[in-house]
């Protein structure tokens, strides 16, 4: 099973008005903003001893932060030590061209079968659940990336394919860790929402043209300016000697 993006621990034995899991989670917080800041490079090794001093916690704390950091794929393990994980940009482009095939070929099954359907009960869901999300946008955040990979698996199973979802999941989740960096700003998250919604409309009403091309706008058209943001963000990496 995919860990989730960010984990949420529970109380652990011995703590004490949830002292100890407020302060988990707050060098967790700490840590996961220097790592996708970029102010940390993926050359300097994350210590144990040299981050419970920044933060002014033990190391139990910063250790466990950095197990969850591993889960997310925000860092890896190398030379013995924890360091932030630096993608293979050529491999990314490879999963990002499956993505984009798997992702049209939902539709592209129902315009070549006149006997596939999207299910539209799913389909209603989702135009909901993103049209809440539209009236109260949510406040950039790298999280924002799960809320978009549930979008499109359910868009995938409507289609009535279930292997087809499932590569299509596989997929989204090994190219997660740099999409991350597609939701750091309002524009994004709310140009997301707004293609969503489109999309499921065009579906709803029968257009799959329409919801085809819209589709292909919104994961097609867009793959180079993700993969282009990636290698910005992993230059920024490379070149930050940080504070």
């Amino acid at each position: 099973m995919d860990t989730p993006l960010y984990t949420r621990p529970g109380p652990a034995a011995g703590d004490v008005g949830g002292t100890a899991v407020s302060r988990r989670d707050r060098v967790y917080a700490l840590m996961r903003e220097e790592v996708l800041s970029g102010r940390v490079t993926p050359h300097t090794r994350l210590g144990e001893v040299r981050l419970a001093a920044l933060f002014g916690v033990s190391r139990t704390p910063v250790r466990e932060a950095l197990a969850r950091l591993h889960s997310d794929g925000l860092v890896e393990r190398r030379d013995q030590g924890f360091y932030v994980t630096v993608p293979n940009l050529p491999e990314l482009r490879d999963l990002y061209e499956l993505r984009v095939t798997l992702e049209l070929r939902g539709i592209a099954r129902a315009i070549e079968d006149p006997g596939v359907r999207h299910d539209p009960a799913v389909l209603v869901a989702e135009r909901e659940r993103w049209e809440k999300l539209r009236a109260e946008p949510p406040a950039p955040d790298p999280s924002f990336v799960l809320l978009d990979e549930e979008f499109h698996a359910a868009l995938s199973r409507a289609s009535g394919n279930g292997a087809l979802t499932e590569s299509l999941v596989s997929v989204n989740q090994r190219i997660r860790r740099v999409r991350m960096y597609d939701f750091l700003t309002e524009d994004r998250i709310t140009s997301t929402i707004d293609e969503h919604i489109g999309i499921v409309e065009h579906l709803l009403a029968d257009e799959l043209d329409a919801a085809h091309r819209a589709l292909h706008d919104h994961v097609g058209a867009s793959m180079e300016v993700v993969l282009e943001r990636a290698q910005r963000a992993l230059t920024r990496m490379a070149l930050h000697t940080g504070p």
